[in-house]
C-alpha cells in the first residue's frame, strides 16, 4: 500500500490543480460550504498544537453563507466579458442591481432597451458578447429573423438566458423558448416566498449540488411568477413555493440556457434571499467555460482547455 502512496498523491494534485477549475471557487457545487478554521488545542502535558477544522461557513440573515468566496465564481474572473442584454420589460427596471452584482466577477453589460436591433445588428453585437440575457414584455418585439439570430449563437455554444414574469409578461420568452427548448411558460402564480432546497423530485425548492446554487440553499422566488411547462430538454432549478416549475436549464451538447418565470427578482426585493449571489452564478454558468476555455476567463486564470475558441471581447460603453 506504501508504494501506492505516491501515486495516490499524484492524482490528488492533478485534481486539484486542474487549470479548468481556476475561474471557480473552492465552493463551487456546494450548497452549504464549509471553512477551514484554525485553532489552538492544549494537550494533557500543558503543550499546544494547531490544528485545522472545518465547519460551517458563517450565514447571512436568510440563512446563505456570506461572502465573495462562496460565490461560484472567483471576483473578478471575467474581465473582459460581456453579457448582452435584450431589455423589453423596463417598467422601475432600469437593470443597475443585476449590473452591479455582474460587474464584481468582472462582466460588462451591454442592454438594448425597450426595442430590438435589426437582426444584422443584434449579429453583430452577439459577436462580442459571451452570452445573452433576454427581459420579456408583453408584447412581441422580436422577428423570427431575430430568432434566427439567436438560435445560431445558442447552437454555436454561447449561453442564452430566457426571462418572462406573470402572464402577459412572455411574449417574447414564449417565442425564443419554443425555439431553442420546446417549451413555454404560462400562468399567474402568487409567490412572494422564500423557498429552501428541494426535498423531493417535485417539491418546492432549489436544486441541491449544482453549479448554478452553490451557496444557495435559500432563494426568493418573485412576487407573481409564470409556471414552465414541461420539456424533456430542460433540467428544473426551482420549485416555486406553490411546487410549479419556475427556472429551469439545459446543459447538452455544450450548449447551455436557462428558462424563467420570474423576471422581478432582478429588481423587486432584490435584497431578499439569494438574488445577486443566483445572478453572479447564473452568468459565470452560461459563460460555458467548460467549452471555450482561455477564450472568456481572465488572463492569469488561463490555461483552461476548452472545445472550441473566438475571443469574445467587450462592447461598447453599456447604454445607460
Amino acid at each position: 500500500m506504501r508504494a501506492l502512496r505516491p501515486l495516490f498523491c499524484g492524482i490528488a494534485f492533478v485534481l486539484t490543480a486542474t487549470p479548468a477549475l481556476a475561474q471557480y471557487n473552492k465552493a463551487a457545487g456546494e450548497n452549504a460550504p464549509m471553512e477551514s478554521v484554525r485553532k489552538v488545542v492544549t494537550r494533557k502535558d500543558g503543550t499546544q498544537e494547531a490544528r485545522e477544522e472545518m465547519r460551517p461557513a458563517a450565514r447571512d440573515g436568510f440563512g446563505n453563507a456570506k461572502g465573495s468566496q462562496n460565490d461560484l465564481a472567483v471576483d473578478g474572473a471575467f474581465e473582459g466579458q460581456t453579457v448582452a442584454v435584450l431589455q423589453f420589460y423596463t417598467q422601475d427596471f432600469d437593470f443597475s442591481l443585476p449590473k452591479a452584482a455582474l460587474k464584481e466577477k468582472g462582466f460588462s453589460v451591454y442592454r438594448w432597451v425597450n426595442q430590438a436591433p435589426s437582426p444584422k445588428e443584434l449579429r453583430k453585437g452577439l459577436q462580442k458578447a459571451c452570452q445573452l440575457w433576454i427581459i420579456s414584455d408583453s408584447s412581441p418585439r422580436l422577428t423570427p429573423e431575430h430568432v434566427k439570430v439567436i438560435k445560431e449563437y445558442f447552437d454555436a455554444g454561447h449561453g442564452v438566458y430566457i426571462w418572462g414574469d406573470n402572464e402577459p409578461y412572455y411574449a417574447d420568452a414564449n417565442v425564443v423558448g419554443q425555439a431553442l427548448l420546446g417549451t413555454t411558460m404560462q400562468g399567474n402564480v402568487i409567490g412572494d416566498q422564500t423557498v429552501g432546497l428541494r426535498k423531493d423530485g417535485e417539491g418546492p425548492g432549489l436544486l441541491r449540488r449544482h453549479l448554478l446554487t452553490t451557496g444557495l440553499e435559500y432563494l426568493y422566488e418573485g412576487i407573481t411568477i409564470a409556471t414552465l411547462q414541461p420539456s424533456p430538454r430542460l433540467t428544473p432549478l426551482l420549485h416555486g413555493s406553490a411546487g410549479n416549475l419556475v427556472a429551469a436549464f439545459h446543459d447538452n451538447g455544450g450548449k447551455r440556457a436557462i428558462f424563467d418565470g420570474g423576471f422581478t427578482r432582478l429588481y423587486n426585493k432584490w435584497d431578499t434571499a439569494g438574488t445577486a449571489r443566483y445572478v453572479k452564478n447564473a452568468a459565470a454558468w452560461l459563460t460555458n467555460v467548460e467549452r471555450f476555455g482561455d477564450a472568456v476567463v481572465r488572463a492569469d486564470l488561463r490555461g483552461t482547455p476548452g472545445q472550441s475558441q473566438g475571443a469574445r471581447s467587450s462592447l461598447p460603453p453599456a447604454a445607460p
